[in-house]
């Protein structure tokens, strides 16, 4: 097992998911920055959105979810859907669906991607509390923490925000490591980067733990299971290689990444993304 003081966290998440991000860039500035110092154990990344668009006009934005939450500060004409009223300082659970937004108006929206159970490392509330949901910081965080985020200003001015946040959540850090999170950020990144890993037995095995206690370390820490997690992943690369060009048949796309036939691929595809492969490789110019 890694030690968390020293060590530099491995990756457990990735920039994929974003659906047609050609069209995402020509209606909306998306900044990701990578995050170092105290608060790396449990943050991935930083990142930022600003829109303007002309009365109107909207764009319908899609991301494939990761097994993350974010903490965000989210300022514009046109609140998102599912947000509490007048909240603007957000923790966001894992979206167990494609994540939905329609991009309206002009906005401004400063966030954390969570390392997958960092939030619940740090609070020790169960990550299940928000699957699905998006709540106010304040629910989770201290008040003071969440009453400095919520100053437009700093919003405004963007890493400034990041800062604060990395600073605030790192403080709230223990003295004593916390073991069953850093079992979960090697399960994770492993999950990750070794493609050849399809069914949750294999992981179970791999990291000398029983099936069930593996989903339980992932349902109190990321708040879904690790067979939604793995399958995330794997529907993840397929549709970055789809991004990519890949130009070989659908069939071979699907038995590359875990699936035994095309027609498994294409309703789990279809079920998540909202279309099938093939037409959705034509929408992507692929």
């Amino acid at each position: 097992m890694r030690d968390r003081t020293n060590a530099t966290p491995p990756a457990t998440a990735s920039t994929a998911g974003v659906l047609r991000p050609s069209e995402l860039a020509r209606h909306v500035d998306l900044v990701r920055e990578p995050v170092g110092g105290a608060a790396a154990p449990w943050v991935e990344n930083r990142w930022s959105l600003r829109w303007r668009l002309p009365h109107g006009r909207w764009f319908d934005s899609g991301v494939l979810p990761h097994p993350t939450c974010s903490l965000t500060v989210e300022l514009g004409s046109h609140p998102r859907a599912g947000v509490p009223a007048g909240e603007t300082v957000l923790v966001t659970g894992v979206c167990t669906r494609r994540f939905d937004v329609e991009v309206r108006g002009w906005g401004r929206v400063v966030g954390l991607r969570m390392r997958p159970g960092g939030l619940t490392a740090l609070t020790g509330h169960p990550a299940s509390a928000w699957t699905d949901r998006s709540v106010a910081a304040g629910e989770v965080l201290p008040e003071g923490l969440v009453r400095a985020l919520a100053d437009r200003d700093l919003a405004d001015a963007g890493t400034p925000w990041a800062e604060a946040a990395e600073a605030g959540l790192a403080a709230l850090a223990g003295e004593r490591p916390d073991p069953r999170y850093a079992l979960l950020l090697d399960v994770v990144a492993d999950m990750l980067a070794d493609r050849t890993l399809l069914a949750v037995a294999q992981v179970a095995d791999r990291h000398g733990m029983t099936v069930r206690t593996l989903q339980r370390l992932f349902t109190h820490y990321v708040g879904v299971g690790p067979k939604w997690v793995l399958a995330r992943y794997r529907l993840h690369d397929a549709v970055s290689a789809l991004h990519d060009g890949f130009d070989g048949t659908l069939t071979d796309l699907a038995v590359q990444h875990g699936w035994y036939d095309q027609a498994h691929f294409t309703r789990d595809f279809t079920a998540l993304v909202g279309m099938p492969p093939g037409r959705y490789r034509e929408r992507s110019g692929g």
